[in-house]
């Protein structure tokens, strides 16, 4: 089985959901996992320059595009940052969503083109934001976009209430470990 490892925190070794993504790629005894640190090498954002910026930037898009591609499983770190995903994995997503690759227009509608694949996004925040109108551009929309692109395998491991001292964030943290040791979603 092969297996994407995605980190977009930038608070390194303090990360939550690094420390929770890193525990859910264990779980996936003996996958060959790629790693890609979105924080420490980060993707340019979307614009004109990447789309004409020569083979440097087309063998990024490319590489990229091919690691997600090729997993059977992609685990997301995804901590919140002002009610949204981190812009790094931002830029990701907007290398992976390809039309004619990862999706397609048909007369009856976009189709998505990566079915098959497992998602487990890594759902950290400092507040408590799932089911909230807050939350809507956080882990909603991941689920959206994954599921444009046909992936509708998808598992969250949450952490929430980060920030709202030690008893909250310690009880929040080992509710996420519970949900990673059960291998509910490993399977």
């Amino acid at each position: 089985m092969k297996l994407l490892h995605i980190d977009s925190s930038i608070l390194g070794d303090n990360s939550a959901s690094r420390q929770l993504s890193q525990a859910v790629v264990q779980s996936f005894a003996g996958a060959d996992v790629t790693y890609r640190d979105l924080a420490a090498d980060a993707l340019t954002h979307f614009s004109s320059a990447t789309l004409a910026g020569g083979e440097v930037e087309a063998k990024l898009s490319a590489d990229t595009l091919s690691e997600f591609l090729a997993a059977d499983v992609v685990v997301i770190g995804a901590p919140m940052y002002n009610f949204s995903i981190p812009t790094q994995l931002k830029a990701w997503i907007d290398r992976i969503c390809v039309a004619g690759t990862t999706f397609r227009y048909t007369e009856a509608g976009p189709e998505g083109l990566c079915g098959g694949k497992k998602v487990v996004i890594v759902s950290t925040s400092g507040g408590i934001h799932a089911g909230q109108p807050s939350g809507v551009a956080h882990e909603e929309f991941l689920k959206v976009l994954l599921g444009f692109i046909g992936i509708t395998d998808i598992e969250i491991v949450r952490a929430e209430g980060l920030a709202y001292g030690e008893e909250v964030r310690a009880k929040a943290l080992a509710g996420a470990q519970a949900k990673i040791d059960s291998k509910l979603f490993a399977a």
